[in-house]
């Protein structure tokens, strides 16, 4: 059995038509939602949300495609649109009781929170998005021998059928790697929980494909829509990154910007994983947000 976050109770919702999401429950007072990154679970979260739960109702899905939740065949780009995953996170919320609710997200969790933040804008009181950037500047920014740090974008936005064979035929190698060179500190992932991550993105690897898929087709569509209309955040926002940036040849802060008229930009000292590496430094951002 996989691990679970102490003191939180699980849930099952339906959230759309054969799609139910695994959620875990806890705390009272001014609700948040944490949604989780690649190739990890809801329990990316544990040590933020058991800290938050002291004076927040905090919510941790998987994502539709990830852990325990539902995993429905990509029968178009839209399965997996960021836009379709923003409206379960959505009515999950709402079967929960939520009408508004602040938002963090890492990594894919935080593309999803960016999309709720911008079609939702009157549900969405606060936006958090750790370690990554929207989708539309990732794609712009991304050239040359850097890329290649992201080889893996450039696989799963491959048409259907090879990138699922060759992810299958070794996936604890291929989401282990990511697991061991995205953190600074080996030891952020106990067994079980590793193991937990592992197992759950064996179980997963077309929907996990189809995720980053529509991130290269759909998700960009969408992004470009809402430059083109000069839509943008408005709601307060919080960027937390890794010091990579600079490395990486672009200023990430001046991006969100361009989203983000609130916004509070920060660099983390830890790698890729920072719930996991740093969950005290998330959790205070967090709270601090939740102040603004």
């Amino acid at each position: 059995m996989a691990p679970a976050i102490p003191g939180f109770t699980y849930h099952r919702v339906p959230v759309a038509d054969g799609v139910s999401l695994n959620a875990a429950v806890a705390g009272s007072g001014s609700p948040i939602m944490l949604l989780h990154g690649f190739p990890q679970t809801h329990l990316m979260w544990r040590h933020v949300a058991a800290d938050l739960a002291a004076d927040h109702t905090v919510i941790c899905p998987d994502l539709r495609g990830y852990g325990a939740s539902d995993k429905p065949a990509a029968t178009d780009g839209a399965t997996y649109a960021k836009r379709t995953m923003a409206a379960d996170v959505l009515t999950l919320a709402r079967a929960l009781g939520h009408e508004r609710f602040a938002l963090a997200g890492h990594d894919r969790g935080a593309l999803v929170a960016f999309r709720a933040a911008l079609d939702h804008p009157e549900t969405i009181t606060h936006l958090a998005c750790l370690d990554v950037l929207p989708t539309l500047d990732m794609w712009e920014v991304m050239h040359g021998v850097t890329a290649a740090v992201g080889f893996h974008l450039y696989l799963m936005a491959q048409s259907p059928g090879l990138p699922e064979r060759m992810i299958a035929a070794s996936s604890d190698a291929f989401f282990g790697h990511f697991l061991d060179i995205w953190t600074n500190d080996p030891d952020a992932f106990p067994d079980d929980v590793r193991t937990a991550y592992l197992d759950a993105c064996r179980d997963a690897v077309p929907s996990i494909v189809a995720d980053y898929r529509a991130s290269a087709g759909i998700d960009v569509d969408h992004d470009r829509a809402d430059r083109e209309a000069g839509n943008r955040l408005p709601v307060p926002v919080t960027v937390l990154q890794q010091d990579w940036g600079a490395a990486l040849g672009f200023d990430a802060a001046a991006l969100w910007s361009a989203w983000a008229p609130d916004l509070r930009h920060a660099t983390v000292t830890c790698g890729h994983f920072m719930a996991e590496e740093a969950p005290a430094d998330v959790a205070k951002a967090l709270r601090e947000l939740l102040a603004r």
